[in-house]
């Protein structure tokens, strides 16, 4: 069963449980994934990992916007955010730790042989397949830059 299915499948079973957050969610989800399927100029079927890219990109929309809300005061929208990311979080692949992170960079800049600042896209190029959706980009690219300044 892809990852698509699966969506589609729990999306059939929280309606029929009435599970209000759960059906708003996914189907928030395969729109964004619906719509990535017929952007550009041909439409196509997205692998898992197409799909994990969009479920990553929703749940980074989600935390940004219960910041947003939070920093204005509407805390109650951004606890609808909160758990809108929570529901999406289920459906992506478990995130790196910082040692795991860490140990991917060192290995990274040991396999490149970069050093230096400049050094910082050899290094992201390397490591980002590696990645994958298991960390944020901003994240990844934070660690690349702290282990090359040192």
């Amino acid at each position: 069963m892809t990852l698509k299915e699966k969506l589609e499948t729990d999306l059939s079973s929280a309606m029929k449980a009435r599970d209000e957050l759960r059906t708003r969610t996914l189907r928030m989800a395969l729109t964004a994934v619906k719509n990535e399927e017929v952007a550009g100029k041909q439409s196509r079927t997205l692998s898992d990992d197409d799909v994990v890219k969009v479920l990553t990109r929703e749940a980074k929309k989600r935390r940004e916007a219960a910041t947003a809300f939070g920093d204005a005061g509407r805390e109650e929208q951004a606890q609808a955010e909160r758990d809108e990311g929570e529901v999406l979080e289920r459906y992506l692949p478990a995130q790196l730790s910082d040692e795991e992170l860490t140990a991917l960079v060192a290995d990274a800049i040991a396999e490149t042989g970069a050093s230096g600042p400049r050094a910082m896209g050899q290094v992201m190029k390397s490591v980002n397949p590696k990645v994958a959706g298991r960390a944020e980009g901003g994240r990844v690219a934070a660690e690349v830059k702290r282990q090359l300044a040192t």
